[in-house]
């Protein structure tokens, strides 16, 4: 197993309030597979490994270890109003001047 990739993974996934089975799902996997990453009992092919950095948003040389720049974090603003957004953005703004 590649060193840290598992707890990357696992911590990617939780970030985006995915469970394995959703994971699973997304690559056409079955969950048991998505727990062996997470678990470093398996490794991704060179396949998943790109297929995982797609839909966690990051590069594979992050995955790999080769990189510390973590993924950006992503709100899901998806239904909210133009009103509802401007008042996330403000307090998010006034949290990091915290």
């Amino acid at each position: 197993m590649i060193k840290g990739l598992s707890t990357k993974l696992k911590e990617l996934r939780m970030s985006q309030n995915l469970s394995q089975a959703d994971v699973a799902k997304k690559l056409g996997i079955s969950p048991s597979i998505v727990s062996g990453y997470e678990t470093s009992e398996r490794t991704p092919s060179t396949e998943n490994l790109l297929a995982l950095s797609y839909l966690y948003k990051c590069s594979t040389d992050y995955l790999l270890g080769k990189s510390n720049d973590k993924p950006p974090v992503v709100l899901d603003v998806d239904g909210l109003t133009p009103e509802q957004i401007q008042a996330l953005q403000t307090l998010i703004k006034t949290m990091k001047h915290e």
